[in-house]
């Protein structure tokens, strides 16, 4: 591209940053040259809720619902810690979980918060059927003022997790406007939103925990183009942009390198072609039905070389869905970018390339396949690419191909697709794995199945307590002998973890930030209430 050209899409970026902030004149987030209190902040941290701001329909599960309170929380260690709640219990047989609510709690319109409201969300959010899984909620009682009784069908030790992402709804305020006029017991009030542009939010004056420093927040809606011309034009104090902007100095701040288990991998069609979906979409793949090419591709994919050169050195390898995190199996890291164990892998499987097209075959079979990638996605495009580049040295061809998520939709069991996820919920990698998700929306797509790893999870599931349950989600990804890792079937080639990049104004401190899960969302508010200037 010519310095002309960048040039100009540089100034196209930068009247898009303008036509937005102009589009504020007037209103509650002033014009570009007023000045700003030192008790305000703008920022440009990810993009506008679709289904805008009601935790039932899934606002708050990456980062925090800001307007709602939740009756658990996460710590900066991902440790389970009091929110709403005062305290819990788990019955002996891991079924009913007994929470105890705090007495001070108000919702922003001054009624109180009770036992009441928090059974109304829960089975609304069941009856709901959107994002959130709660079809294993038998009954929710709410008993008095401050306690509330779930009961749950079976034992879940995940259930501690929604627990701290679902946030409270108000029972007499929640209606089919709620989502774009929010009211809860969070940190935060929203004041103004002007769809498609901003999110203007205020300081809860009535909040029970530790009050914001900052009493206005204004959330611009940019692309992250737009985020980095904005940072540059010093109209954001926070910015998060793409890692091909890392390199760039903007005068005035700092770049925040927050580590994540938002991973990109390949998921691999695991079982024979020949099935077909209700729908009529093909289920299977001949080629990387077979572990050898499966276990080829993760050894002879270079990690480091990838988090180098796609993501300009901000990220990490990654060899799980859940690398980092309190379940994670460390044993699962593999020795990578070994071509010669990936040629060894598949000659002792009897592929070879007997043609001299540096294509391994197999009988009439040869090694290769369809990869795809949801088009428009520079970072998926190119993991892509550069995944069949060093493919090619182990003799396996791959075709790499952008499509629509409709297209994806229709051939994800039938083709590998490089797919990205990341959450704090140990759930997703039950339902990425287990094969009662097969074919189930984006999850298990290529049919994955093995009854040793679902029995591990299963455990894990059926205890009574995220601890104990730890041991149980590691042995699903190898126990030894099997597993749901490239020690075992290599059902994924999980590429990287990127790091979120976020362009900070210098004296602005951001708090400890924990490993944040996919970018969906605004994972780096999970502690805005603590942010502030430093002395």
């Amino acid at each position: 591209m010519g310095s002309k050209r960048r040039l100009s899409l540089v100034w196209l970026v930068m009247i898009a940053v303008v036509s937005v902030m102009a589009a504020g004149c007037g209103s509650k987030a002033g014009t570009q040259g007023e000045a700003k209190a030192a008790d305000e902040l703008t920022v440009a941290v990810g993009s506008e809720p679709e289904t805008g701001f009601d935790p039932i329909a899934g606002w708050g599960r990456y980062g925090s619902p800001l307007f709602q309170s939740t009756l658990l929380k996460r710590d900066d260690d991902l440790n389970i810690v009091n929110d709403l709640a005062t305290g819990y219990e788990v019955s002996g047989d891991g079924r009913v979980w007994t929470v105890k609510l705090r007495t001070d709690a108000k919702f922003t319109d001054g009624h109180k918060v009770t036992a009441e409201d928090v059974k109304f969300t829960f089975e609304t959010a069941a009856k709901s059927g959107t994002v959130v899984d709660l079809t294993n909620l038998q009954s929710v009682e709410a008993r008095g003022g401050d306690t509330v009784i779930f009961t749950l069908k079976k034992p879940q030790s995940t259930f501690v997790a929604l627990l701290a992402t679902m946030g409270i709804v108000p029972k007499h305020a929640y209606g089919s406007d709620y989502a774009g006029h929010p009211v809860g017991s969070g940190p935060f009030k929203l004041v103004q939103w002007d769809k498609g542009q901003q999110a203007i939010v205020e300081a809860n004056p009535d909040y029970y925990g530790d009050k914001p420093f900052f009493k206005k927040i204004t959330f611009l809606f940019l692309s992250e183009d737009a985020a980095f011309a904005a940072a540059q034009s010093g109209q954001v104090d926070v910015a998060y942009i793409p890692s091909a902007f890392s390199k760039r100095k903007v005068a005035g701040m700092r770049l925040e390198d927050i580590h994540t288990v938002d991973n990109r991998g390949i998921a691999f069609p695991y079982v024979p072609s020949g099935g077909t979906t209700e729908e009529g979409y093909p289920i299977g793949n001949d080629v990387t039905s077979d572990i050898a090419i499966r276990k080829a591709m993760n050894y002879v994919i270079d990690r480091k070389a990838l988090v180098e050169g796609v993501l300009e050195g901000y990220g990490s390898p990654a060899y799980s869905p859940v690398d980092g995190l309190p379940w994670w199996n460390e044993q699962t890291v593999i020795r990578d970018a070994d071509v010669e164990k990936a040629k060894k892998i598949l000659r002792d499987a009897g592929w070879a390339d007997r043609d001299g097209d540096g294509v391994a075959e197999k009988g009439a079979l040869k090694a290769e396949f369809t990869l795809l990638y949801p088009s428009g996605d520079v970072t998926r495009q190119s993991l892509a690419l550069a995944a069949a580049d060093m493919a090619k040295a182990a003799g396996i061809r791959i075709d790499v191909e952008g499509k629509s998520w409709d297209e994806i939709k229709k051939r994800m069991h039938a083709d590998a697709v490089l797919f990205g996820f990341g959450s704090h919920d140990p759930l997703e990698m039950y339902m990425l794995y287990s094969s009662a998700y097969r074919g189930v929306d984006y999850n298990n797509s290529g049919y994955y199945a093995n009854p040793a790893v679902d029995a591990w999870m299963d455990k894990a599931l059926s205890a009574k307590t995220e601890a104990e349950a730890l041991a149980y989600w590691k042995k699903a990804q190898w126990d030894g002998q099997t597993g749901a890792s490239a020690l075992g079937d290599a059902p994924w080639a999980w590429l990287v973890n990127l790091d979120h990049l976020y362009l900070v104004k210098e004296g602005l401190d951001i708090g400890k930030q924990r490993i944040q899960p996919h970018g969906h969302g605004w994972p780096v508010t999970d502690n805005i209430a603590e942010w502030k200037w430093k002395d």
